[in-house]
């Protein structure tokens, strides 16, 4: 997609907000939302300032200018805003000498992406994760200078057989014998369902989706293969999407 395409892409959709997203060291997404008047197609060469001394494990305060160039070719509706917003990831770049900055994942995985093709070891590389994941009904913590606990629980929990709900019906995936059953012990069927159409709108490709070995609700979606950077983009956009529904 071009700059042109996009905001071709807003106007479509009418969309009058951008949502520019981009991934910190530890794999976090970051965000800021702009409306879409305040960029012409030179935001996409230029980019936008950001305080890169506020992301963690980036730049100290007295160097903390930095620059998020979005990338036209991650452009989607973003499934969950109240109004419509255009949602774009970004590349990091330094203000002045205009270089990818070190520390961006994205840049990080293009690096990894040249290496295996300028070195001989492969073409392209594809990726094809099988993302797993809990569903918890609540999660307490807490560490401090007197007390560290963490408490989870699952209406699917093997330790709640014998819990009062109106009524128990006892269908509790035992431990180790989550994987694979029917409804009604398959109890988030249609909440994984849920997940998987707001993925399949955006473009994100599925193979399957099921229940996994563990009980208290733990899942998996299968996603089919992509491009080493794409299928990155495509798993945060997994990842937002599963703790957004």
């Amino acid at each position: 997609m071009t700059p042109k395409e996009f905001f071709e892409f807003a106007k479509k959709n009418n969309a009058n907000m951008i949502d520019l997203k981009f991934v910190d060291l530890l794999g976090t997404w970051q965000h800021c939302s702009y409306p879409v008047d305040t960029w012409d197609e030179k935001t996409f060469e230029e980019g936008v300032g950001f305080d890169g001394s506020s992301i963690r494990g980036w730049q100290g305060i007295h160097m903390s200018d930095m620059l998020a160039v979005p990338d036209p070719d991650t452009t989607v509706i973003d499934p969950f805003f109240k109004e419509p917003t255009v949602s774009v990831i970004a590349n990091i770049v330094d203000p002045i000498t205009k270089a990818d900055y070190s520390r961006d994942p994205r840049h990080v995985t293009r690096k990894g992406a040249t290496y295996l093709k300028e070195t001989g070891i492969a073409d392209t590389c594809y990726i094809g994760p099988e993302p797993e994941f809990f569903i918890f009904d609540e999660v307490r913590y807490e560490q401090n200078q007197h007390t560290g606990m963490y408490r989870i629980d699952s209406v699917e929990g093997a330790w709640n057989t014998a819990r009062f709900e109106e009524p128990n019906l006892g269908y509790k995936p035992s431990f180790k014998g989550g994987y694979f059953p029917v409804s009604p012990t398959d109890t988030y069927h249609d909440l994984r369902g849920e997940m998987v159409y707001a993925m399949m709108k955006i473009g994100i490709r599925i193979e399957a989706h099921h229940h996994e070995v563990a009980t208290a609700g733990q899942a998996e979606i299968d996603m089919v293969f992509a491009p080493l950077l794409k299928m990155c983009d495509g798993l945060m956009l997994f990842k937002y999407i599963e703790d957004m529904v």
